[in-house]
């Protein structure tokens, strides 16, 4: 074997000997002992239960259960704890989870939160501190997006792009790739939906340029127009059209004023927009007014291929899903198609009968007209 050959194969070893899972969570029976429920909205009555589900449609009544949204009109808040800390400083950062909103959401969230070390898991909520949270959003018809927003120097800063997010009720895989030199990607189901420059998409640094404070307009500056001349209101044989003086270029004409900018004295770079330092926790915070909605397959990773192995799962998943609601749509056909048959039968036997009742009154007044 060639060293060139040799070398490439020592680097991709090598590669995937350094790959990292730094969280993954597929739900079992266990699942309590590892995830904390926050304690932040008991006390009004708005904390909604979880409960262990696999949904209507699944593929293995084991593998396949998830953690589901049990109580409409409330608010989820629950974590659990990332083995051991870490930093995806010089790394890809990969999060993946699937997501089911079997009771076809009208207003609620889907979403996951990285957060940092210091969460006070038992008091988790919408104040809590984090560093990403990633995934689908939907209320009513205005709101239907992926939120990708970023926590930085103590900001949530929002995507400036809109990202779509599927609205049915069957499982969609998201994914979200962060890249060391500060690009990101967002992926559904496997197929690229966004991606771009964390620097260009997100306002997370000042701008360079600012206007200038001190700058006034000047004095002789005029912004007033002549005015346009019109003609008289009455009948005129001779008119040609409405009449306009006649322009001539203007030597002193400057332009519109804008006000001058000025290097922003705030303004710093920054390469490492992407880098979390000290993530300890995965979470979901949401609020939901109808629930059902099933959280599985999680996974916190450096390595796309691992996120892609436990996406494998999710496609068979989907698939079975596929299948089983087809047969359920056909077996609704069929049964529809039995109950328009059955009514048909029911309208003419109905019909037959009021025929042979005619009949027979008309029968029986012929009888009296002939006494």
């Amino acid at each position: 074997m060639k060293a060139a050959t040799l070398a490439i194969l020592y680097v991709a070893l090598m590669a995937v000997a350094s790959a990292e899972v730094y969280f993954k969570e597929t739900f079992d029976k266990n699942w309590e002992n590892r995830w904390v429920k926050s304690k932040n909205k008991e006390a009004e009555g708005t904390a909604g239960t979880w409960e262990l589900s696999h949904g209507k449609y699944y593929r293995d009544a084991e593998e396949d259960l998830g953690l589901k949204t049990a109580q409409d009109a409330r608010f989820y808040q629950i974590s659990a704890a990332i083995p051991k800390e870490f930093s995806n400083k010089g790394k890809d950062l990969v999060v993946q989870y699937s997501v089911k909103h079997e009771q076809k959401i009208d207003c609620g969230g889907g979403y996951l939160k990285l957060l940092p070390t210091g969460l006070d898991q038992s008091n988790f909520n919408g104040d809590s501190s984090y560093y990403l949270m990633f995934g689908p959003d939907i209320c009513g018809s205005s709101t239907k997006k992926t939120h990708l927003i970023f926590g930085y120097k103590g900001k949530n800063h929002l995507i400036k792009k809109d990202i779509k997010c599927e609205t049915d009720e069957f499982t969609h895989l998201y994914t979200l790739v962060i890249k060391p030199d500060n690009t990101y990607e967002v992926l559904i189901d496997e197929k690229s939906v966004a991606k771009g420059s964390i620097k260009e998409d997100f306002d997370m640094l000042p701008p360079k340029e600012i206007a200038d404070p001190d700058a006034k307009k000047p004095e002789d500056w005029d912004d007033e127009l002549d005015g346009e001349w019109e003609a008289p209101m009455i009948d005129n044989p001779e008119f040609k059209g409405e009449w306009k003086p006649k322009m001539i270029p203007n030597p002193a004409y400057k332009g519109e004023w804008v006000h001058p900018m000025i290097p922003n004295p705030d303004y710093f770079e920054d390469d490492n927009l992407y880098a979390f330092d000290a993530v300890k926790y995965v979470g979901i915070e949401i609020w939901q007014v109808k629930a059902g909605t099933i959280f599985d397959n999680i996974i916190v990773t450096d390595n796309v291929d691992d996120a892609h192995k436990l996406a494998e799962v999710t496609k068979k998943l989907q698939e079975a899903e596929k299948e089983q609601h087809k047969k359920d749509e056909e077996e609704k056909q069929k049964q529809e198609e039995e109950e328009r048959k059955q009514r048909e039968a029911e309208e003419a036997a109905n019909a037959h009968e009021e025929e042979e009742e005619e009949d027979e009154e008309a029968e029986h007044a012929s009888g009296k007209d002939e006494l």
